[in-house]
């Protein structure tokens, strides 16, 4: 088959040596402040062949956290034990961005190292519920709204946590703008009923997610070392969105301007395409002017003809990632591909996580 896929691509300013992008996945494997353990450096080293590792979900603060056990980028602590995984990436080739990951009301206050209630654009309780480690599933917290002369401090937290990952040696930082998190949250009208100016018609909604990339561009000294990440129409974590045909143009054409690293956008696995009404990668594709990474459950063909076709510039893996962490070589080679276990995706320890054997040891054994 063509080598598209290995083909290298200028992102930003970084030159990436092939299209094959480490999708971010939570993996619950951080300590309760929110330190990645010497596993994490273990973890992302053995898939370093990737073009680009996106990580884990990471709290800008210690507000911005709602699951057990995530990675948090505000303390030096966090800070140190970061740089430890970009060393062992660097040294390896690799290139790796930090995702921060706010995550608003999908929150409960067992999971929190702060006292209170998460905060949200409303105070609308998310429906669903999420593992805490001290009483098993429990429906999300009620948050609170935000103040109005809140959000600049909030936005201020992404801008600092920028700052740190630089600090710790990563090469970039993406924004979680997806899976009804924090910026989703105030995008969608399901999720924000403000009435002040971040709520309301679309340009007051996109606001959020405008100031913020603004913020951490500032902190990064250039948008070139910026992501995004987008997932129009995605209704995970209980999120609605009316008019996503309307608001996600709104918001590709308002940040073209900045001259980002990439825009990572996200499309659903669990429909098929023919059942949606749109699709996210193809409508963002119309309307953003940089590089964009395609990622929703794509296998090494799809990728390669979805970038045969123009239709992204870079293809992200998650699951295919955990179970493979030479997911690179096995492409390249043809060899077959194991599978992840999803008993173990969030475990605490080593189990699923750094014990996935490389094709080269499972042929020799």
């Amino acid at each position: 088959m063509s080598e598209k896929l290995f083909e290298p691509i200028m992102s930003g300013q970084l030159e990436l040596k092939n299209r094959i992008v480490m999708a971010p996945m939570t993996r619950s494997r951080a300590s309760a402040t929110g330190v990645p353990s010497d596993l994490a450096v273990t973890y992302y080293a053995q898939r370093a062949d990737a073009g680009l590792i996106v990580t884990e979900g990471t709290q800008p603060s210690a507000n911005g956290q709602g699951y057990p056990r995530t990675p948090g980028m505000h303390s030096p602590e966090q800070i140190a034990a970061w740089r430890k995984v970009t060393e062992a990436v660097h040294a390896k080739g690799g290139r790796i961005f930090l995702q921060l990951m706010h995550t608003g009301r999908i929150a409960h206050r067992l999971n929190r190292t702060v006292d209170g209630p998460p905060v949200a654009p409303s105070a609308i309780r998310a429906a669903g519920t999420m593992w805490t480690d001290a009483l098993g599933l429990q429906d999300h917290s009620m948050p609170r709204a935000l103040a109005e002369e809140e959000i600049p401090s909030v936005i201020d937290e992404y801008r600092q946590a920028t700052i740190n990952a630089l600090v710790a040696g990563f090469d970039g930082v993406e924004l979680h703008g997806a899976n009804g998190y924090l910026p989703m949250q105030f995008l969608a009208s399901s999720s924000n009923r403000r009435t002040d100016r971040y709520g309301g018609p679309i340009q007051n909604r996109a606001r959020f997610i405008i100031e913020t990339l603004e913020a951490m561009a500032d902190g990064a000294g250039s948008a070139s070392r910026i992501g995004l990440r987008v997932s129009p129409g995605n209704t995970f974590n209980d999120i609605q969105e009316s008019d996503p045909l309307d608001l996600y143009p709104y918001l590709a054409k308002a940040i073209n301007h900045f001259g980002l690293a990439y825009l990572h956008v996200q499309r659903s696995e669990k429909l098929p395409q023919q059942e949606k009404s749109f699709d996210p990668i193809a409508l963002m594709r119309s309307h953003f002017e940089g590089r964009i990474i395609a990622t929703g459950g794509f296998d090494r063909d799809s990728a390669h003809a979805l970038l045969s076709r123009g239709e992204a510039d870079m293809v992200g893996f998650a699951s295919l990632f955990i179970a493979n962490p030479d997911l690179v070589r096995r492409f390249r080679t043809g060899a077959p591909l194991a599978q992840a276990d999803p008993a173990t995706f969030y475990t605490p320890g080593p189990k699923g996580y750094t014990d996935y054997p490389d094709h080269t040891s499972v042929e020799a054994a």
